[in-house]
C-alpha cells in the first residue's frame, strides 16, 4: 500500500510514524504549497519526492492512497480531486465541512469502486473496542459525560487579533470541528445516532472556541464538552444502573479504561501504541489488501451519521462556515 500525503502539520508527522510502523505500507510522496514546509518530514521519514504541483503528484501511477490532512475546509476539494485521479483516500476528521460535501464524496467513491476512509483514531483504539464489548455489563445506561479540553497553541494568536485556520469559519474551524468531534465519535460509535442534538458554544468572532454538545437518547443524555480556550482533565464516563466505566484520557486515545461494579474497580486497560494513528493505518491496509469494499462502505455509513449529528450541532449553535454558502 503506497500512500502520498497532503499537508505538513503535526498530524502528518504522526501519520508518517504510523506508516513506518506498519509493514507493507510506505509513503512515496508529499504535497505542500511550499517545499520547505515538508522538507523536515521528508528527511525524517526518507521520502524522496515533494511536490508543489498537486496534479503532478496525483498523476503518478504508483500511488494507491492519498492521505488528506489539509485545513478542514479543503478536505472535500482535495479528496475529490484525488479520487478523480483514481486514488483511494484517507481523509482526516472532520470528514468534510457539511453533509452536502460528504454525500458527493461518498457517491463518487461507490460509483468508481474506490476506498474512502475517515481518519478517526477513536474507533480503532484497543481500549475503545474493549469498552464496546463490556458496555452491556453496565446495565441500562443513564448518563454519558465526555470532556476533551486542550488550550490551543494558536489561541494566544487568536486573542491577539489574528485568525489561525483552526479558529476560522473560512477554514471550517472551531472547537466542535477540531476537538469535540472526538466526543461525538466516542458517543455515536457506542450508541448510534441520537434522537436530538443541541450545541451550546462559546462564540468569539464568529467561531466556537469551546462548547457543550448535548446528545439525547432514549433514557439518557450524553454531554460532550470540547474546549480549545481552556485546559481540563480529559475524560469520559458512562453511567449504567449496574456500574460505570471511566476513560482516563482524551476520547481520541482512550488511554486508560476502568469499570466499577459492586464497589470494585476493574482495570481493563490494554497496552496501546503511543502513535494512536497506528491502528487506523493497520486497519485500512488490511481492508485494502483484502479488497474489502463492503466494510469500507459500512464505515462510510457510520461517518455519515456522525456528519449529520456534527452539522446539526454546529448549526444549532449558530456556527456557519463559508462552505455552507456553496450549493
Amino acid at each position: 500500500m503506497k500512500v502520498a500525503t497532503i499537508g505538513t502539520g503535526f498530524i502528518v508527522d504522526w501519520f508518517l510514524d504510523a506508516v513506518k510502523q506498519n509493514e507493507g505500507v510506505t509513503c512515496v510522496a508529499m504535497y505542500t504549497r511550499k517545499k520547505e514546509h515538508a522538507q523536515n518530514l521528508a528527511d525524517k521519514y526518507g521520502i524522496k519526492d515533494i511536490y508543489e504541483d498537486l496534479e503532478a503528484m496525483l498523476n503518478r501511477e504508483d500511488i494507491d492512497f492519498v492521505y488528506v490532512a489539509s485545513p478542514n475546509s479543503l478536505h472535500f476539494q482535495y479528496s475529490l480531486q484525488a479520487m478523480q485521479h483514481g486514488k483511494h483516500v484517507i481523509c482526516e476528521k472532520p470528514f468534510t465541512s457539511n453533509c452536502r460535501e460528504f454525500q458527493i464524496l461518498d457517491t463518487y467513491a461507490r460509483e468508481h469502486h474506490l476506498f474512502l476512509f475517515e481518519a478517526i483514531v477513536t474507533s480503532h483504539m484497543p481500549n475503545y473496542l474493549t469498552l464496546k464489548e463490556k458496555l452491556p455489563e453496565l446495565g441500562t445506561i443513564r448518563m454519558v459525560q465526555c470532556n476533551f479540553s486542550q488550550y490551543s497553541s494558536r489561541y494566544d494568536k487568536f486573542l491577539a487579533g489574528e485568525t489561525p485556520n483552526v479558529f476560522s469559519p473560512a477554514f471550517s474551524g472551531g472547537a466542535l470541528s477540531d476537538i469535540n468531534i472526538y466526543n461525538l465519535h466516542f458517543t455515536i460509535g457506542l450508541f448510534g445516532k441520537p434522537n436530538a442534538v443541541q450545541y451550546l458554544p462559546t462564540i468569539q468572532r464568529g467561531i466556537d472556541t469551546s462548547g457543550v454538545a448535548i446528545l439525547k437518547y432514549d433514557g439518557f443524555t450524553s454531554v460532550c464538552v470540547g474546549a480549545k480556550d481552556t485546559r481540563s482533565r480529559c475524560m469520559a464516563q458512562i453511567q449504567g444502573e449496574k456500574g460505570y466505566a471511566v476513560v482516563e484520557s482524551e476520547t481520541s486515545k482512550c488511554a486508560v479504561l476502568k469499570i466499577y461494579k459492586d464497589g470494585k474497580e476493574e482495570n481493563l486497560t490494554l497496552p496501546q501504541n503511543d502513535i494512536a494513528l497506528y491502528y487506523e493505518v493497520k486497519e485500512f491496509n488490511r481492508l485494502f489488501t483484502e479488497q474489502d469494499y463492503t466494510t469500507c462502505y459500512q464505515k462510510l455509513e457510520y461517518s455519515r451519521t456522525v456528519m449529520e449529528v456534527y452539522e446539526a450541532a454546529r448549526k444549532d449553535g449558530g456556527i456557519i462556515f463559508d462552505a455552507d454558502h456553496i450549493s
